[in-house]
């Protein structure tokens, strides 16, 4: 069976390191602040100007003046701060953020990332994404395994304007999680109830399967 948004989420939090500070983009990657494994201790940065960003707030506590780049409410923990995008962008291009999470339309085998145009139509342009996987040590890509189509989402090659160019380190889509090396998709773990053949059927890039694939556990 295939994850929903929050699993998703709940999986690429267990790729949490303690004592790390991590920018969560737009979408699916806001969910990440609700799964925080017990015993890890990050900070999260919103580009908006956030530091110390918290998970999303319990219905009828929302603060208008607390959102993230998305425009989402959001809480700040105890000792977060507020600051303009000036600082926000300084932290980013001066390599402060070692994980970056994000949403995709398309990632290649070779870890090219395309997710902020899709020509013809209106998007809202690209915002943070390209000073963000140009500088963090780690990307995490959270994404749907194909589109509403059921056309692959994972290629051999984009073929939307690029976001940046072999940076992408592991992706977690709703059918599975892989690693990006030698010009690869190295599947790692499969969604409960999802097979290996549904994920090969639905990978158009390079898929290397290695010896048995376990089932993700949460």
């Amino acid at each position: 069976m295939a994850l929903s948004k929050q699993q998703i989420a709940q999986r690429i939090a267990q790729e949490l390191q303690d004592k790390t500070y991590v920018n969560l983009g737009i979408g699916i990657p806001t969910l990440v602040a609700n799964y925080i494994p017990q015993g890890i201790d990050v900070e999260f940065q919103s580009e908006n100007g956030m530091l110390g960003m918290g998970p999303f707030p319990m219905e009828g506590e929302e603060d208008a003046d607390l959102i993230n780049a998305g425009k989402q409410t959001v809480t700040i923990l105890k000792g977060g701060s507020l600051f303009d995008s000036a600082l926000s962008f300084a932290m980013i291009r001066g390599q402060h953020v070692q994980l970056t999470v994000l949403g995709a339309m398309e990632v290649s085998q070779n870890g090219d990332i395309a997710n902020w145009k899709i020509p013809g139509k209106m998007v809202k342009g690209m915002g943070g994404a390209m000073d963000l996987v140009a500088s963090a040590e780690n990307i995490i890509v959270a994404m749907m395994h194909t589109d509403k189509s059921g056309a692959s989402k994972l290629l051999k090659n984009c073929s939307l304007p690029l976001t940046g160019v072999n940076c992408v380190k592991k992706v977690v889509s709703n059918l599975a999680v892989l690693e990006i090396k030698n010009n690869a998709f190295y599947l790692l773990e499969r969604a409960p109830g999802v097979s290996v053949e549904e994920i090969k059927a639905a990978t158009e890039g390079t898929l290397i399967i290695e010896g048995d694939i376990p089932e993700m556990k949460f």
